[in-house]
């Protein structure tokens, strides 16, 4: 099956604001591909494969209570989308962008995240 990648782009921005919203892992792994590479920060050492992804959102969730998540409006370019996101938890504030590359059937298989957090 072949997906749209601007279908993709919003289906992964959906996705990745309720699963961060509700710390729901699970969703958030059906957006990927059992191989995918996800870097979060450009200087950290990649996670490859939906077992270190999932490891990584785990200990990323964590220490959070109650994240209010939005995620914005994607901007694909062929099968590669970049979409804008902004986390707020108590004090904190986490602001950042994802780049995303999909399959054709329209699952991630490499994502990268810039971020800052106040």
């Amino acid at each position: 099956m072949t997906m749209d990648p601007r279908e993709a782009a919003r289906r992964f921005a959906r996705t990745w604001q309720h699963g961060w919203t509700h710390h729901d892992v699970t969703a958030i792994l059906t957006l990927y591909a059992e191989d995918a590479v996800h870097t979060s920060m450009p200087f950290r050492p990649p996670h490859h494969g939906k077992a270190a992804i999932a490891d990584y959102l785990r200990a990323a969730f964590a220490g959070e209570r109650a994240p209010v998540v939005r995620f914005g409006a994607p901007l694909v370019d062929g099968p590669d989308a970049a979409i804008e996101y902004r986390v707020t938890d108590g004090p904190a504030t986490l602001a950042g962008c994802v780049f995303v590359t999909f399959d054709p059937s329209g699952l991630a298989v490499r994502t990268r995240d810039y971020w800052h957090e106040t």
